[in-house]
């Protein structure tokens, strides 16, 4: 009996050891993109290169605002995990390729079992072709997303049609 760990938890250990890179002072992500069992690239949350991070400054604007996870994404200094590894990757390396993200508590450290992509973060997956992401919920679970459910359940248009 092969005692290893699952190729999944292997590249979200990665993912998670990435995160340990991020400068976010609310919520640490680490993301790799992984095709043909080749890791293409790596992200971690941050400001865009050359400017200061949150974590230099010594304080979020989103937090100081009390603004609630998930919204208000423009006064954010940081560019997220997945765009981070979207932008070092080449698009035809990309497609059919899975991206792994763990989250974590920037505070406690905590993993955070509800991580999720963001709507723009999504755009940007769906549009480099990458087939599905998997998302660590547990040290040693996770869940499975096709990327073709975001195409076809476009939150993008909840309320222009409903």
């Amino acid at each position: 009996m092969d005692s290893r760990t699952s190729k999944q938890n292997y590249y979200l250990d990665i993912a998670d050891a990435v995160l340990e890179r991020s400068t976010c002072l609310r919520r640490k992500y680490g993301a790799i993109i992984v095709r043909n069992d080749e890791i293409i690239s790596t992200g971690y949350n941050g400001a865009p290169r050359g400017r200061r991070n949150c974590s230099d400054l010594g304080g979020c604007m989103r937090e100081k605002l009390g603004i609630p996870s998930g919204e208000r994404y423009e006064l954010c200094r940081s560019v997220h995990a997945e765009a981070n590894a979207i932008i070092s990757a080449s698009r035809r390396d990309m497609i059919g390729a899975t991206i792994y993200l763990v989250g974590r508590s920037a505070k406690t450290g905590e993993l955070l079992s509800d991580a999720m992509s963001c709507s723009m973060c999504k755009r940007q997956i769906i549009n480099a072709g990458i087939a599905q992401v998997v998302i660590r919920t547990s040290p040693s679970e996770y869940r499975v997303i096709p990327v073709s459910d975001w195409v076809e359940n476009d939150d993008s248009i909840i309320n222009l049609i409903g």
